[in-house]
Formats: C-alpha cells, structure tokens, sequence
C-alpha cells in the first residue's frame, strides 16, 4: 500500500477570504443574498423591544419570512442574471 503525496491541491491551498472573493466573483447575488439577510435579521431583532403587543412568535415568524423572501429573492435574480449571460448575451459566431 503506497500513497502518493505528490498530488497537487490548489484548490486547497486558497485562504478563506480569497476563497469568498472568488466566488463572489462567479455568484455575484450569493453575498447579496447573505447580506440581505443578515439585515433583514438585525432589523428584525432591533425592532424586537418595539413590536408593541404582536406575540413573539407571529414576530419572529414575520422576520423569517421577510429573510428567506430575501434570499430567494436574491438567487432568483441570480439565476436570471447567468440564464441572461449564458444563453442571450453570447456573441454569436
């Protein structure tokens, strides 16, 4: 039994914030998406002490939905977005 450590892992010796830049770069609405919601959750949690007599739940309902409604947002845009890329803004030959 041999292993072989002559085996190139380029992908693996990227740090994570170049990692992150690079795909950003491919995915562009992917860190849209997850800033929208971090402050879709920031603004949900700084209304928190203001929702006057709405239930906790109904609250934290709401900010779910408002979030993920975000994200899918954010990544049907996306989808758009490279469908626009790869199939009408090619050059044709």
């Amino acid at each position: 039994m041999s292993t072989n450590t002559d085996v190139s892992l380029s992908s693996y010796d990227e740090d994570q914030g170049s990692k992150l830049i690079r795909k950003a770069r491919e995915a562009p609405f992917v860190p849209i998406g997850m800033a929208g919601f971090a402050a879709v959750v920031a603004y949900g949690l700084y209304k928190l002490k203001s929702r006057g007599n709405t239930k906790m739940s109904v609250h934290l309902i709401h900010m779910r939905v408002a979030a993920q409604g975000f994200v899918v947002g954010a990544m049907t845009l996306g989808m758009g977005y490279s469908m626009y890329q790869e199939f009408w803004a090619k050059r044709k030959p």
